[in-house]
């Protein structure tokens, strides 16, 4: 039987990650990268796909590093 968990505390969650400068900064980048794909026709607005960064570098929006996936295997790909 799995351990039970307390409920998620969203605030402390922001505070302590969501809330920092560069966890702003990368959540900006990500945003520019899907409104350029947007733009590109690549992806529509509610499309339930990711933009993926293929070299993982989500400061890089070039249209050449930029790919468009189904969630599922944009989230599957293996973290640094």
């Amino acid at each position: 039987m799995p351990a039970k968990k307390g409920k998620r505390n969203y605030r402390r969650e922001y505070d302590t990650y969501h809330k920092k400068p560069t966890q702003k900064k990368r959540r900006a980048q990500r945003n520019t990268a899907r409104r350029k794909m947007v733009r590109a026709g690549a992806v529509r607005k509610g499309s339930k796909k990711d933009v993926h960064h293929v070299n993982r570098n989500t400061a890089d929006n070039r249209r050449s590093n930029l790919r468009v996936t189904t969630r599922r295997a944009n989230r599957s790909y293996r973290r640094k």
